[in-house]
């Protein structure tokens, strides 16, 4: 009977000792749990405003896009724009050309005509002075000799104000052309500047792209964070519950122990178990429990199915929230 006495002591020693080890774990493990679930609450707002930022990125880039897009469009128009203006510049220089053609010949008829009223004007003095000769019966010869002259006179003027035009014109031709040819190298620069616009565009836009895509993994992986979080949270809930219920069970199995009348029992208190683990954990010892067959029975009693997260426990959430 002393043996079993002593057996049974030991048990009690023990599951006491158990329970007040298993009580300190239990609020060690709410306390962490609670910071882990802190933690959580600060990294799921990190991300809320890093998904908020990341999203007003994406817009900024989205109007990137499309703006150099329209910017592509603009450049093509006014290329198209560019090109038709060379080819009018060009149909200009050509049509000074033809001018220039076309009063170079007019200047070589005036000088002909310029020449035939010279002659004229030389007969004509020629058939005065041999109209002179004749007396009487040249006069009317004399008097058309004259009008002969004045004529030539009047075409040598009238050929010479002629060729003064076709010479500004000439000039106004020659002028124009080089107009036109600045027209024409001028649309050339603008044409290089557009294409050199273009390319830089089409590079704005394929790095606009890029950075889209590169946002979008941003956002999956952000995506794939806040389910983690999420899950983490989902296993700190379920964890403070375990940690709770196995709270209750461990001040059951010490209240139960206490209830019994036994030597030791009042020596054993949370300070000899706390000292104990300390000294444990400060040389890297891992602390075993060790409960009677009865506890165990009692425990599984109890169905905790951590596997499951099923804790057929009165529920108490007020501290835990999803995100």
């Amino acid at each position: 009977m002393n043996e079993l006495g002593d057996a049974i002591t030991k048990m009690l020693i023990s599951n006491k000792k158990n329970g007040l080890i298993l009580d300190d774990y239990s609020d060690t493990l709410m306390e962490n749990v609670d910071k882990i679930s802190s933690s959580m609450n600060q990294q799921a707002a990190s991300l809320e405003e890093t998904a908020a930022s990341v999203e007003e990125i994406t817009s900024i880039i989205k109007q990137t896009t499309d703006k150099s897009q329209s910017m592509a469009s603009l450049a093509t128009q006014t290329k198209s724009s560019a090109t038709n203006g060379k080819e009018l510049a060009t149909k200009t220089a050509n049509a000074m050309d033809e001018i220039n053609d076309s009063t170079t010949a007019i200047a070589d008829a005036i000088t002909v005509i310029d020449q035939i009223a010279f002659q004229t004007n030389i007969l004509s003095l020629n058939a005065a002075v041999e109209a002179a000769t004749a007396g009487e019966a040249g006069k009317g010869f004399a008097v058309v000799a004259g009008e002969v002259r004045n004529l030539a006179a009047r075409s040598a003027e009238a050929a010479n104000s002629i060729k003064n035009l076709v010479g500004q014109a000439t000039i106004r031709a020659n002028e124009g052309k080089t107009i036109a040819s600045n027209m024409i190298q001028g649309y050339d620069e603008l044409d290089n500047n557009i294409v050199h616009t273009t390319e830089l565009i089409e590079d704005v836009a394929l790095a606009a792209k890029e950075q889209l895509s590169g946002i979008d993994q941003i956002n999956n992986a952000i995506s794939e964070l806040d389910q983690v979080t999420q899950a983490n949270a989902t296993m700190a809930t379920d964890t403070n519950q375990i940690a709770i219920y196995t709270d209750k069970i461990a001040k059951e199995v010490v209240d139960e122990v206490n209830e019994k009348e036994f030597d030791g029992r009042d020596t054993i208190d949370i300070s000899d178990v706390k000292n104990t683990r300390a000294a444990k954990v400060a040389a890297g010892e891992n602390i075993n429990l060790k409960f009677s067959k009865k506890s165990k029975t009692n425990l599984k009693q109890e169905n905790i199915q951590v596997s499951t997260k099923t804790i057929d426990v009165p529920q108490n959430n007020d501290e835990w929230d999803s995100f």
